[in-house]
């Protein structure tokens, strides 16, 4: 829901960095990689109760998850970097709930509701994707992406909201996910209206 509405604020300082980092040979297929195994670190400190060494990670991984992009726009984009760049996203999207999840009992059961919604979010994106690159459809409104982005209420700028929430006060973790999770359902709700919407006929 926000993603589209920062874009002006944060593409101008990423596209710089993104072109600074360019000219020293830095590949975005490479940042996405650190951005992955940022991800993973954040989900081992989670697990191991470190939400401060997690927040850091957290925050970490998604500036590369913007850097990325902003490489890959001052020399290239490609199919395999949009590709890699939705992995990526995924296992962020996954290590966070999960470290979360293993930290404590209390938290098990909200994690795998959480991260099963966030599957769902995925497909529901990932197929309007397709359909929508089938019928030769795109959007700008995410900024220059390798496929279409279809918008929702549950984006990568309210789940960063969220995950720093997590971090901030970890012993609300079961109901900040529950609430969560009910707005990726929402979410996919909305998405499934707009594909019947675009793709009916």
């Amino acid at each position: 829901m926000l993603d589209a509405r920062l874009r002006p604020l944060i593409d101008p300082p990423l596209n710089r960095l993104g072109h600074w980092l360019a000219r020293w040979g830095i590949s975005a297929n490479l940042v996405t990689a650190a951005g992955i195994v940022l991800a993973v670190a954040a989900g081992i400190a989670l697990a191991g109760g470190h939400t401060g060494a997690g927040l850091v990670l957290v925050i970490a991984n998604r500036l590369l998850d913007g850097l990325d992009g902003a490489v890959a726009r001052a020399t290239r984009l490609s199919d395999f970097g949009g590709y890699l760049d939705i992995v990526g996203d995924f296992v962020f999207y996954l290590a966070v709930p999960l470290g979360f999840g293993l930290a404590a009992p209390a938290n098990l059961i909200p994690a795998l509701v959480l991260a099963s919604c966030f599957g769902l979010t995925g497909i529901s994106f990932l197929a309007f994707a397709a359909i929508a690159a089938k019928r030769g459809l795109e959007t700008n409104a995410h900024g220059r992406k390798s496929f279409f982005y279809n918008t929702g209420l549950a984006e990568g700028t309210e789940t960063i909201i969220v995950f720093i929430l997590f971090c901030l006060w970890p012993a609300h973790f079961p109901a900040i996910a529950f609430i969560y999770a009910g707005l990726c359902i929402v979410t996919v709700i909305q998405r499934t209206a707009a594909a019947w919407a675009a793709f009916k006929l």
